[in-house]
């Protein structure tokens, strides 16, 4: 409440300095008429008579227009004033709301967590902490506009209060519970951020230093830098052989980089499958630095942005595979994000957005276009969205997400469309590759 009542008192003061630049005005204004009138004369021992006989046969019309002109600008600023005042009130008022929605939100995870655990005193001590509020040391603080800090945490996590409490109970200071699959599965549900804690992640045994790079880019690092609880494989050569499986996985063979991976977008085709230097091709040299790739698997698409000095940062999800430790390992930066979740960059930052096969009709339609929306926002003017090998129906397509992205704002630079026949022509299935920019203005 102490920052709605400086936000008051600032629209208080703010109010005042508006009556008071009123109050000049009019004085000025007064004292222009008053020089008007004397010095209309042609001297200053004229008679007043002959001095007041000028002003009205001969300059009364300039003297009326001035004096009309300055009413109009009363008028102006009155109405100026009223609207900022309106507008105060507006900020005001919806500044309060906020406040009393957030202050109902904690009060509901409150009263949920002592549904799930009796009573608050029984939900983790953890919990508590991670949900907050926390007093600035220092009091209020302009930055944040409030003298309490919030934890980050992802609105779903109200929903989902049992899982909430599991995941937050463990010994501070020790190791935490091996629970990086029930973590995750909660972050897919929405809770992300997950809250922070206080605990050590189990440590792989018999750790080495990695490879050097840039030979780490290409070279299958050694099972000593995971744990593998959380796999169906417990080594990395289980994870390049199960390629030759029947069983589906995601990203099936992306973690042999002998095979497929090692030839990935080093040619253009001319048609679906784009080339790096094609695209890289279309803007100035050396202006594409950085970027983010959506979905990237094991890294393969920043790994040959890397050779071409070009940093990308690659979000991954841990699918039976420790794709996010196989990315680091090989010298790149991985992102550990779900696809839903807003782009961690600030607007207008990033060179470029890759995503292949991730961003699809999979998707929920809404959701999409908010992915879209974001990417568009992080991508600085005349950045690139290479949307590669995008899936759908050949009824989606036309129907559905050209208009989306033509909403979107994008301007095509290349654009195909093509059958994926893998399956028969009688599923109608369509890949999208575009490359796309954002407007320059």
């Amino acid at each position: 409440m102490a920052s709605i009542e400086e936000y008051q008192r600032r629209a208080v003061l703010k109010h005042n300095s508006i009556c008071s630049k009123l109050k000049i005005l009019l004085l000025v204004v007064s004292t222009n008429l008053l020089t008007v009138l004397l010095f209309s004369c042609t001297s200053l021992d004229s008679r007043w008579s002959s001095c007041g006989l000028r002003v009205h046969s001969w300059d009364s019309a300039a003297l009326f227009h001035e004096l009309n002109a300055t009413r109009r600008d009363l008028s102006d600023s009155r109405t100026q004033s009223a609207e900022l005042q309106r507008r105060l009130a507006m900020t005001s008022s919806l500044l309060q709301t906020l406040l009393a929605e957030v202050g109902r939100a904690r009060e509901d995870m409150v009263a949920a967590a002592d549904g799930v655990g009796g009573s608050r005193d029984e939900i983790p001590e953890e919990l508590k902490l991670a949900m907050g509020p926390h007093k600035m040391p220092l009091g209020f603080t302009s930055n944040l506009g409030t003298d309490e800090l919030y934890p980050a945490l992802g609105s779903a996590c109200f929903n989902f209060q049992k899982e909430l409490v599991e995941y937050m109970s463990y010994e501070v200071g020790k190791e935490c519970p091996v629970d990086e699959v029930f973590a995750q599965r909660l972050m897919l549900k929405g809770c992300e951020p997950l809250p922070r804690r206080r605990c050590h992640p189990k440590s792989p045994k018999g750790y080495v230093e990695p490879v050097p790079f840039p030979a780490s880019l290409w070279t299958i690092p050694p099972d000593t830098s995971i744990t593998w609880d959380a796999y169906t494989c417990k080594n990395y050569t289980c994870l390049v052989n199960r390629r030759k499986e029947k069983r589906a996985y995601d990203c099936k063979d992306c973690f042999d980089l002998k095979g497929r991976e090692k030839v990935r977008w080093l040619h253009d085709d001319g048609g679906l499958a784009y080339g790096i230097d094609a695209v890289l091709g279309t803007k100035p040299p050396g202006t594409i630095r950085i970027g983010l790739d959506i979905g990237g698997g094991t890294g393969t698409f920043a790994a040959r942005m890397r050779e071409r000095n070009v940093t990308i940062v690659t979000s991954s999800m841990n699918f039976d595979g420790p794709f996010n430790s196989f990315i680091a390992s090989r010298g790149l930066v991985p992102m550990h994000v779900s696809v839903a979740h807003r782009l961690p960059f600030f607007d207008g930052t990033l060179d470029i957005v890759h995503s292949m096969h991730v961003l699809s009709n999979w998707i929920p339609d809404t959701v999409l276009e908010f992915a879209l929306y974001d990417i568009y926002r992080v991508l600085r003017p005349g950045g690139l969205f290479w949307l590669d090998h995008f899936f759908c129906a050949g009824t989606q397509l036309n129907s559905t997400y050209v208009p989306m992205l033509r909403h979107v704002g994008f301007n095509k630079l290349r654009w195909t469309a093509g059958r994926k026949l893998d399956r028969g022509m009688a599923k109608d299935e369509w890949y999208l590759s575009a490359l796309l920019e954002k407007p320059m203005t």
